[in-house]
């Protein structure tokens, strides 16, 4: 029997997912599944991951949100009106709907977002095409209506949603929670809703952890999340029934009266064919001064009037140099690289922000050095340009630069200027649960007392996990084999360890895009300023995809050792580079 889950939820649905990527791939691949749908809670984040792990792994990865469906319009925003929702789960047939589902979780997050990005139908409406939509759970909006009885605006909205996205592409999501009482009427009502109007069923689980053993522990998560424990009641929590990757035959067996609801989870597997080019060099096109034509023409030109700035005499070791770097630039293609990373360098510079000398293997390239980018002679000290790019591996140079926080945004806003708005974002990162801190918080939910779950949180060496500090720390072993409260947290603590816990913006990370981000990557407000957008992929995501990211890094002490350098120049009257 072959069957593929198109209902699934990884650490990325960030209130209620347990399971990391690679866990729920490398299950549906013992469970011989071919395929893998990801449909996190309103977002994107976990997709380029899921890609590169389920490729690599064999099995089809299916892209694909569980989005939040308002009744109204998603421009209004009115209390107590519009902070209600429907889930819809919308997956990725073709390139097509992989673009369109990322302009709807963008414009979800930037202009729906009402405690959680909601997408309507007329936006579902003006990005159908290359989308297959399944009903979604018991919070759907057809399973609603049969709920409360309501069948013939079931039907309605069923017809309403299959005129939206096309017969054939729509579907009716029947869920074995047998446990969970409105279950079996929803099922019910969705069976007979099919058989009356032609609709087809699929089959799912809506998964939420890895395997039924992981409940206990997902409670613990979820309690974590909300600022619970696990014992108070009027809580959210899913212990009701399970939520973890059934196999196949258990499958099967739940759905054995419908088994076309089986079988339509591997055609609609078979239908999406997503793939993800990555790898490849997308860089944006700098703007040439009029009458210059050639990126690679105009760098060598700014090279060649630039030399004489840094060297009083062009030797051979040095044209040398130039001739072999400006050679690996021009078969690489990186030659736009260089010039932007330039120009935004020393326009700070000629404005009097200050720029650190240069971090990383890109003090290793003259051409940076003569361009400013660096200020650090690589000749001087031997510096080897191939580690900075090397002709035999190629991949995106990267620059670590650092300017002083104090007029960092001045740099990102001229950024933003030239490029446009919407090609330029910062990047989102992910906070996770280190050792220490999933044991306090799992302690805490647990209802133990906090001064022993910090005893027991401050026995974990750093950058060690909790399964190694168990095997290699004597005193945490003990507690762990004698202690009922230590076993329990640190159990929970190993299961938890390295989920996501929030999003935020990356320190120093940027991207900036040849055509507008949308076109490649969901955005979303940061959840720390709601006037700024980031980008929903994390750092190496963003280099997967072959877009430029920059590290601009703001630093306090950049503008301390500014001072400090003057002051030393005014003491002994001359310039110290």
């Amino acid at each position: 029997m072959s069957f593929v889950h198109l209902h699934t939820h990884s650490h990325y649905s960030l209130l209620d997912g347990l399971a990391k990527i690679p866990e729920l791939v490398g299950r549906a691949k013992t469970l011989g599944m071919p395929a893998l749908a990801l449909t996190d809670h309103g977002n994107l984040y976990g997709a380029v991951e899921f890609y590169k792990t389920a490729t690599k792994a064999g099995i089809k990865p299916v892209f694909g949100v569980e989005a939040y469906i308002c009744p109204n319009r998603l421009h209004e925003k009115r209390p107590n009106i519009d902070n209600t929702y429907f889930h819809l789960i919308l997956l990725a047939e073709n390139e097509t709907g992989w673009k369109n589902l990322i302009k709807l979780v963008t414009q979800s997050h930037l202009e729906g977002f009402y405690y959680k990005p909601r997408m309507d139908k007329a936006a579902l409406i003006a990005h159908h095409e290359g989308i297959i939509a399944l009903s979604g759970c018991l919070n759907g909006e057809i399973s609603q209506a049969l709920l409360q009885n309501r069948t013939e605006d079931a039907e309605r909205i069923a017809h309403e949603y299959e005129d939206i996205f096309g017969k054939g592409n729509f579907f009716l999501e029947i869920g074995y929670h047998p446990h969970i009482p409105e279950t079996i009427k929803a099922i019910e009502g969705l069976i007979g809703l099919s058989h009356k109007t032609g609709i087809p069923l699929v089959a799912t689980q809506d998964i939420h952890y890895l395997v039924p053993e992981d409940s206990h522990y997902h409670d613990i998560f979820l309690a974590i999340q909300t600022g619970n424990k696990i014992t108070d009641d009027d809580r959210l929590t899913l212990k009701a029934d399970d939520f973890s990757m059934n196999s196949p035959e258990q499958m099967a067996d739940h759905f054995g009266d419908t088994p076309e609801a089986i079988t339509n989870t591997v055609a609609i597997a078979e239908r999406c064919t997503t793939t993800l080019q990555l790898g490849q060099a997308l860089l944006p096109n700098f703007a040439l001064p009029e009458g210059e034509d050639s990126a690679m023409v105009y760098l060598r030109k700014l090279v060649e009037e630039r030399l004489p700035q840094h060297y009083t005499e062009i030797t051979p070791r040095v044209r040398e140099r130039v001739e072999y770097e400006m050679g690996v630039i021009e078969k690489t293609g990186f030659a736009d690289y260089f010039l932007i990373v330039q120009d935004f360098v020393n326009w700070a510079k000629m404005r009097g922000v200050v720029v650190g000398p240069g971090r990383g293997s890109a003090a290793g390239s003259l051409v940076s050095y003569v361009l400013r980018i660096t200020d650090i002679d690589p000749l001087l000290y031997d510096l080897l340009f191939e580690r900075f790019l090397n002709p035999e591996r190629i991949q995106m140079p990267d620059i670590d630069i650092d300017f002083t926080d104090v007029r960092r945004d001045e740099v990102l806003s001229y950024i933003r200027q030239k490029y446009g708005d919407d090609r330029v974002a910062q990047i989102i990162t992910f906070g996770t649960l280190a050792a220490r801190a999933a044991i306090r918080d799992a302690g805490r939910a647990l209802g133990v007392a906090y001064s022993f779950c910090d005893m027991l949180a401050k026995l974990i060496p750093f950058n060690q996990k909790v399964d190694e500090a168990i095997k290699n720390v004597p005193e945490i072993k003990n507690l762990y084999d004698t202690n009922t409260d230590a076993k329990q947290i640190l159990d929970a603590a190993r299961r938890l360890e390295g989920v996501v816990r929030h999003a935020s913006v990356h320190a120093c990370g940027i991207v900036i895009s040849k055509d507008p981000l949308v076109d490649r990557v969901p955005l979303q407000r940061s959840p720390q300023d709601p006037n700024s957008v980031i980008t929903q992929f994390e750092m190496h995501s963003i280099e997967d995809l072959g877009l430029l990211k920059m590290d601009l890094l703001g630093l306090k002490n950049l503008t301390i050792i500014e001072n400090t350098v003057r002051l030393i120049e005014n003491m002994h009257g001359e310039k110290i580079d």
